[in-house]
């Protein structure tokens, strides 16, 4: 390629001709394929290069999606990054179109720098106005993988206590035509007051929650099936083999029923049995609606909190159930963890932007559930310092290397294999922490690693 199209390149435009004479010595002029991968995530970097003609796209994988966070045009230059940080690529590199680079080798890039003031000007501008660029992007695309991890999290969340509801109220409209049997033919006896009284305190016991029962072990429950059945088949009941189990599952025993032999004589004994056996059921179903109910209720409440919705961006903020909040949201990435919390007892509430406290703690705590994978300790640790409030995130997990600890919370720095995160997370939390005048600082060593941020319990005004 001549001389004039060099100069026409802004990188190029204030060498001098014997700097131009000696890159065009230098250079490697290369043709890149419609949809080749020119560049590829995760690499390592030897090279620059400059699109004499076509067109690339720049790509990053965010949680397994590719995203096109910038396109080359003729003139513009890219891969030099590597180069500058002497890291891996941070992206990937595709030719849209059949296109033409000068390939410009990672030793020749850093003479060229070396000796040439307006190249490293134009490049310190390019790379500057490139990581607004990029992060910008990625920012944006962080906000809307948090917002998929939550969504994940909540479909997981909210499945298990309504797929509950909905199966106890299948089984409850299954239930409800032999209680209504149970309680027509209750009502057809003639009852003494006494009785009445009696099937009253007995209605109260009935709604007792199971929970308040005492749990048998398998064979124990067996056996007093077995004798419970027999018993109530010897009072003439046909259907003992279905009573039983429910029976001594809510607590009933042969005593307990000879002492409403005494009270009920037949054919009454059966009625009110009948009438017992399917009265616990029902009462069983409606608490699991309850239950079910209530949790999904929680959840709803949790995720309310969380983002803080219909409420102004400063406000007091309780941490602790921010705290709270999060750990339900990400419940489902800590399956299997051990979670110790140890809270201060009176922890003041700060002055902070609720959503984006909230963020800080999710982008930590996402973080460590990678780090244990399932298994070890997570420990959530507040206390109050001065003016300020201290949360102390701690894992179990393998560690940070101490050779990258001073990178962790710079933009596009992350451990991860490329495609499972963008190296947006701690740097996003380092900033939201920082916009609160806190700070947050990290100590790590194979199986403890604790980010500590401190945050100022009200905001200077």
């Amino acid at each position: 390629m001549t001389l004039d199209s060099l100069r026409r390149i802004p990188l190029f435009a204030g060498l001098s001709q014997s700097d131009l004479e000696w890159l065009a010595a230098r250079a490697q002029p290369m043709t890149i394929e419609a949809g080749a991968k020119l560049i590829k995530e995760g690499d390592p970097g030897d090279a620059a290069y400059i699109t004499l003609d076509g067109q690339f796209e720049v790509i990053k994988k965010s949680n397994r999606q590719d995203i096109v966070i910038s396109v080359r045009e003729a003139g513009e230059v890219f891969g030099e990054m590597a180069l500058i940080d002497r890291a891996p690529r941070n992206a990937t590199v595709r030719a849209v179109r059949t296109s033409q680079v000068l390939k410009i080798s990672g030793e020749t890039f850093n003479q060229l720098l070396t000796q040439s003031p307006s190249a490293s000007l134009s490049i310190l501008q390019t790379v500057s106005q490139r990581l607004r660029q990029n992060e910008s992007l990625l920012r944006q695309s962080e906000k809307m993988a948090a917002l998929g991890t939550l969504a994940a999290g909540l479909a997981h969340e909210l499945n298990n206590p309504a797929a509950a509801v909905r199966r106890s109220a299948d089984q409850l409209r299954s239930a409800l035509p032999s209680w209504i049997a149970a309680i027509t033919e209750l009502n057809r006896l003639a009852l003494s007051p006494e009785q009445q009284r009696v099937l009253e305190d007995l209605r109260t016991r009935m709604e007792r929650p199971r929970s308040s029962e005492v749990a048998l072990d398998p064979l124990a429950q067996s056996d007093l099936e077995s004798a419970l059945q027999s018993w109530l088949e010897q009072r003439g009941l046909s259907d003992a083999w279905q009573l039983a189990p429910t029976l001594v599952s809510h607590g009933w025993d042969i005593d307990s029923l000879s002492a409403l032999e005494q009270i009920f004589q037949s054919p009454a004994l059966a009625a009110v049995v009948r009438w017992i056996a399917c009265g616990l059921v029902v009462n069983a179903l409606l608490e699991a609606v309850s239950i079910g109910s209530e949790r999904v209720s929680e959840i709803v409440k949790a995720v309310k909190a969380y983002s803080y919705l219909d409420q102004s961006p400063v406000l007091n903020v309780d941490v602790h159930e921010g705290l709270e909040n999060t750990l339900i949201i990400l419940r489902q990435k800590l399956t299997g963890v051990q979670v110790v919390r140890d809270y201060a007892a009176s922890l003041p509430h700060i002055e902070a932007y609720g959503s984006e406290l909230n963020q800080v703690w999710t982008n930590i705590l996402d973080n460590a559930a990678y780090a244990l994978d399932g298994k070890g300790q997570l420990t959530l640790h507040t206390f109050r310092e001065g003016g300020n409030v201290v949360v102390e995130i701690q894992d179990s997990g393998p560690g940070i290397p101490s050779e990258i600890q001073a990178r962790i919370f710079e933009p596009f720095f992350t451990t991860k294999p490329p495609g499972l995160g963008t190296g947006l997370g701690l740097h996003i939390a380092y900033s939201i922490v920082d916009n609160h005048h806190g700070h947050i600082l990290l100590n790590s060593r194979p199986g403890n690693t604790c980010f500590q941020v401190t945050l100022p319990i009200q905001l200077p005004h």
